[in-house]
């Protein structure tokens, strides 16, 4: 397994991240502890989730399940590097109380413990905030950053779903502070769907943070669908079935697919591939239901993509180009 850097950190970690969204509504407790043990195996050293997973009755199912497999072997935990999110609202669903979600300080607080009781854990390597806060002020989410970073019970912060005008935002005030401010950002980038590149990630690689994209195949878009469909495998679900209704995304992904095939290659780990080779680009997260599902993302890794192959790439999915130069008049 490879490593990189995570953005302006010291932190090192694989160019592969763990998503467990999966564990819990899909795969059961055992399931999933064979494939944290078949990722720690691998290399795979950064694992991702939130407090919310496990949705509805079950919020919070998700860090549990991280927290009983680090149970069961207490020296796992000095080997990942596990991040987390805040902002949900964690109470029972049809009550929803005020300050128990997005990020007060009031909440982060409460809801860091309740991480932390939940992972088994006394610290969080990386504090994602999951969402944009549009109604709490960066100043007070700071200064409760701060107290938990002095406690110990947090070491790095990070975004998800931000515009880059909040990345710019939240590190200006973090700077006026003299504090880090935040690390990586975790947002929606894949070859289908390569809006981040306008904003968003060069707004990352000016203020030093990582990219972690997340659904790196967007919904299986890019994982083979048409051709699964065809054989009768598997019908397209979800934002892939959706994005399929137009009939010219149908005509690119038919294109992608076509293009593979003459190459020899599968579509879901080029996809994966080609996030690996985009400037700022820390490591894609792979949401693995089976231990099996996990070898794909192990061999994109090791994927080589051509110069050639990347250019008939940028032809069928063509990027937004550089900011600010292609939007000039």
């Amino acid at each position: 397994m490879k490593y990189t850097q995570l953005g302006r950190t010291g932190l090192k970690v694989s160019r592969i991240v763990l998503g467990t969204m999966n564990f819990g509504p899909q795969t059961d407790e055992a399931g999933s502890h064979a494939i944290m043990d078949a990722a720690l195996d691998a290399g795979i050293n950064f694992f991702d989730t939130a407090n919310v997973y496990g949705w509805g009755e079950n919020k919070g199912r998700t860090e549990k399940i991280i927290g009983s497999w680090f149970g069961r072997n207490s020296a796992r935990r000095d080997k990942v590097v596990l991040a987390t999110k805040v902002y949900a609202n964690m109470a029972p669903d049809g009550n929803v109380w005020p300050n128990h979600d997005r990020l007060s300080a009031v909440n982060i607080r409460r809801a860091v413990e309740a991480s932390l009781k939940r992972l088994n854990t006394d610290h969080i390597d990386l504090y994602q905030f999951h969402h944009v806060d549009r109604r709490t002020p960066f100043e007070e989410i700071w200064q409760a950053i701060d107290v938990l970073v002095q406690q110990g019970k947090i070491l790095y912060t990070g975004s998800s779903n931000f515009p880059g005008y909040k990345i710019a935002q939240a590190n200006e005030t973090a700077a006026r502070r003299g504090t880090l401010g935040l690390v990586s950002e975790q947002c929606l980038y894949n070859l289908a769907e390569r809006r981040a590149e306008m904003e968003v990630v060069p707004a990352a690689q000016e203020y030093g943070l990582g990219v972690i994209p997340w659904s790196p195949l967007h919904g299986g878009l890019l994982g083979g669908v048409l051709k699964k469909e065809a054989e009768g495998v598997r019908r397209a679900q979800g934002r892939s079935a959706d994005a399929l209704a137009d009939t010219s995304v149908r005509r690119q992904v038919q294109a992608y697919e076509d293009l593979l095939d003459k190459h020899g290659l599968a579509p879901g780990e080029v996809a994966l591939a080609w996030l690996l080779t985009r400037p700022g680009v820390t490591a894609p997260i792979v949401g693995p239901r089976t231990a099996e599902q996990l070898g794909s993302a192990l061999r994109a890794v090791e994927l080589r993509l051509s110069d050639e192959l990347l250019s008939e790439l940028d032809a069928v999915f063509p990027g937004p180009g550089p900011s600010p130069e292609a939007f000039a008049w």
